[in-house]
């Protein structure tokens, strides 16, 4: 693979993961909910998805899901479903986004790491969009006559890695305006917005058609 293709990957890439997305707006509410650090590990839970995503796309799956139309549709409806999931729950919840949970000792209670990093892995797989995409994307920069693994390796590692600082930087800038949303009657308001959002995004999934043949 030559340099002006892997610049050129990641300059494409780069402009990709710029536009927010789900997994942007996870990352910046677990920053506001429980902080920047713990929305690192929603983060990597997205690199993880987004570099299996890739790697269904160079195996295939990609054009499995375009020629299939139930296999698209359940993709589809999954991860819209998991959306619509994670939008109800920011809507009915009953404390504000910025209000975190006290146990009954008196303790802050803050969602474990892996279950941080389990959702945000999930909402990345069940998102059809993103393998479509990888499967656009990789032949454009693929080098048929070289080795594929080591391509897939390089791309892979660039979009996750890529992701990670994207979505790292988001949070970051949210922990910084957190002082500002600190009153609680607007902190309710996030909290509507960030469901209203989720639900948002599952509709524009669910919204998705199959590319023609």
């Amino acid at each position: 693979m030559e340099l002006h293709s892997i610049l050129a990957f990641t300059l494409v890439a780069a402009i990709a993961i710029a536009s927010p997305g789900p997994a942007t707006l996870m990352a910046i509410n677990n920053s506001l909910a429980y902080g920047p650090r713990y929305a690192v590990w929603s983060s990597v839970g997205n690199a993880s998805g987004l570099f299996c995503l890739s790697a269904a796309a160079m195996l295939g799956l990609g054009a499995l899901l375009a020629s299939s139309e139930w296999l698209f549709n359940a993709v589809k409806i999954l991860g819209a479903g998991y959306l619509f999931y994670l939008g109800a729950k920011q809507l009915f919840k009953k404390s504000p986004i910025l209000a975190q949970d006290v146990q009954t000792d008196g303790t802050t209670g803050k969602p474990s790491r892996s279950k941080l990093y389990k959702s945000a892995f999930l909402t990345a797989i069940t998102n059809p969009k993103a393998t479509m995409f990888f499967t656009a994307l990789f032949p454009q920069f693929i080098d048929q006559s070289a080795a594929l693994l080591p391509q897939f390796l390089i791309l892979t590692s660039i979009f996750a890695g890529l992701s990670l600082v994207s979505l790292s930087l988001y949070a970051a800038i949210a922990a910084q305006a957190k002082g500002v949303l600190k009153r609680p009657e607007f902190s309710v308001w996030i909290s509507r917005l960030v469901g209203s959002t989720f639900i948002g995004f599952g509709a524009a999934i669910l919204a998705m058609r199959r590319p023609a043949a």
